[in-house]
């Protein structure tokens, strides 16, 4: 089994001088619970290389098992720095796809015609897709084979409009996740705040936030062990 992260490479806060990128928790649960399983795990980017890590995902508090280990995982590091480039990338090759969160996400792969293309391919090719927290940024402008939205009529998760004010974002995103679906037609729901809650919808596997992070390949590896076995 192969499986493709997809990792932003934005790491602007908007306009307010900060930093962004991909949240560490969110890549590296779903790595360890994927590969652990024996899951062969690639990573990729919409400018290949190293993705910018946000520097809020490294602070004290975020920190859990999965993050001291990849710390420490130089094998991994060293992948991570040679992510390949999206526009090089075909569905074709993996039978998922993984989206991390962290902010970045909001504002490339949002947009990103390649990640785009990549999300309406394996969704075509009936594969798994799945995205954490603000992941589910790259699914908004993804469109199904009936030319709908992607999430349209699906039920989602995501990270929610009052988990955005509690880090005080709400007006430096482009946009709220929980919003967006809802605009798309996305059947959403949530847990109270920082809680895990992962939502499966055939195919599509969304989570709110940091802590859904790894339930949320869990559900994955356990959809892929199925598919296998059919």
């Amino acid at each position: 089994m192969k499986v493709l992260f997809v990792l932003t490479s934005h790491d602007q806060l908007g306009d307010t001088g900060k930093k962004t990128g991909f949240w560490v928790e969110e890549f590296a649960a779903p790595y360890y619970t994927l590969a652990d399983a024996g899951v062969k795990v690639d990573l990729a980017s919409p400018k290949g290389g190293q993705p910018p890590i946000d520097p809020k995902s490294t602070e004290k508090d975020a920190q859990t098992e999965a993050t001291r280990r990849f710390y420490e995982d130089d094998d991994l590091q060293h992948k991570l720095s040679k992510t390949k480039k999206l526009s090089e990338v075909k569905a074709d090759d993996y039978d998922a796809v993984f989206f991390p969160g962290g902010h970045g996400p909001l504002w490339d792969l949002a947009t990103d015609k390649d990640s785009i293309r990549l999300i309406e391919s394996f969704a075509k090719q009936q594969k798994p897709v799945a995205a954490v927290c603000h992941g589910p940024a790259a699914l908004m402008q993804a469109k199904g084979a009936d030319g709908e939205p992607l999430v349209k009529g699906k039920k989602v998760a995501g990270f929610t409009n009052t988990e955005e004010e509690a880090v005080q974002l709400t007006n430096v995103v482009p946009f709220l996740v929980e919003d967006r679906y809802q605009e798309l037609g996305g059947i959403y729901s949530k847990a109270d705040d920082w809680q895990p809650y992962v939502v499966t919808d055939g195919l599509l596997i969304t989570g709110q936030n940091p802590a859904s992070s790894e339930p949320a390949a869990e559900a994955l590896l356990k959809m892929l062990k199925k598919e296998k076995a059919a």
